[in-house]
């Protein structure tokens, strides 16, 4: 690893995990499961220190930048205690009906632009016409 891998892991936390992060989860982490996009989810093991934040503390450690919106439906219904059982321990199919979950991608490159858009590419269409301005002592 290179020293500028080594001090991104150590002062920034966007990136990836920092080392006090993967320390800790070796020291009080049981892996739960992994998604489609490579994010390790993991509960704690043993009795809870802070009883504030629930019966069980989770997290997740993200593949590449840490953005919330990678992590699907599934997940993060478990993250945030509203279901108990993780989805890697249950045998869910979705339907036939529902779309694969993407990330959020407003804000990046690849965001939506629809045509006409101050941001996306070409030129803007022309007005169609209806468009009449005010004019003061019209």
């Amino acid at each position: 690893m290179a020293l500028k891998d080594t001090l991104l892991r150590i002062f920034t936390w966007w990136s990836g995990s920092t080392v006090s992060l993967d320390l800790y989860t070796k020291r009080h982490g049981t892996l739960v499961g992994t998604d489609e996009f490579g994010n390790r989810y993991y509960r704690a093991n043993g009795p809870l220190i802070d009883p504030s934040v629930g019966p069980e503390r989770r997290w997740v450690i993200y593949n590449g930048e840490a953005e919330a919106s990678k992590v699907p439906p599934g997940w993060r219904g478990w993250l945030s205690h509203t279901v108990d059982v993780a989805p890697s321990e249950e045998t869910y199919v979705p339907r036939e009906w529902q779309k694969p979950h993407e990330e959020n991608l407003t804000g990046t490159a690849a965001a939506y632009r629809p045509r006409g858009s101050q941001l996306s590419y070409g030129l803007r269409p022309a007005a169609t016409g209806d468009y009449v301005p005010w004019r003061p002592g019209e």
